[in-house]
């Protein structure tokens, strides 16, 4: 008995050190994805069609029919269906909505949103397990250390993307597409319903909006965590 006792002694220090690790480093993945799965609405949808400067589209679809076509695709990337669930989908004029590539594309990219959420909601779980367990062990006050750094981190990092963004914005999109997708499959026609729809600067804007969400909830945590003092 005695040896069990000073086995769990040496122990919780260490564990404690791996649940404010593991705090700090998944609290920028866990606001970005939240901010995200925020974006992919069709709110965000009607705010990008409607506000001034918006690109129109030179083959002809309205901001209506933008917004009657581009939320099944949203729809698409967050449900269970296979891809012939846009594949059936016509444009008034009887044409496919989507070519074959584009739908390839949209599975590949439906592939990595649902591995990025189911990733993001093992990530919290295991967050509350570790926030629990510094909690219940009396250490509330290196809870608030732990998220204080983490968005330390999360704005120094999401500022350094939303630069790069800013200044070399076909750096960071193909990048960001190379890293995900296999070349060669994810660059279309400007006349393909896919970029008539989701323009390059429908792409910028979302990548501004979530970095600038990203940064300011991180400063909003670091704030209210900021009069607790780490143990």
């Amino acid at each position: 008995m005695t040896e069990t006792t000073e086995a769990q002694r040496i122990d919780r220090p260490a564990l404690r050190w791996l649940a404010q690790a593991y705090l700090t480093i998944i609290l920028a993945p866990l606001i970005v994805l939240l901010i995200v799965r925020i974006v992919m609405t069709p709110a965000f949808l009607y705010f990008e069609y409607t506000r001034p400067g918006f690109p129109d589209d030179p083959y002809g679809f309205t901001t209506e029919e933008r917004m009657n076509y581009a939320p099944y695709t949203l729809r698409y990337l967050l449900n269970g269906e296979d891809v012939e669930y846009l594949a059936d989908l016509t444009l008034n004029d009887g044409r496919a909505m989507y070519t074959l590539r584009e739908l390839q594309h949209l599975r590949d990219v439906k592939l990595v949103t649902q591995i990025a959420f189911a990733a993001a909601l093992i990530g919290a779980v295991l967050a509350l397990v570790a926030l629990l367990y510094l909690y219940y062990r009396g250490a509330a006050n290196q809870v608030a250390m732990s998220i204080r750094n983490g968005a330390l981190v999360t704005v120094a990092l999401l500022v350094t993307i939303a630069l790069t963004a800013v200044f070399n914005w076909e750096f960071f999109f193909t990048g960001f597409h190379q890293l995900f997708f296999e070349s060669g499959t994810w660059q279309f026609y400007y006349s393909d319903t896919l970029i008539r729809l989701f323009p390059e600067q429908f792409w910028f804007d979302a990548a501004i909006t979530i970095g600038g969400l990203t940064i300011l909830s991180a400063i909003t945590l670091f704030f209210i965590t900021y009069r607790v003092k780490s143990a």
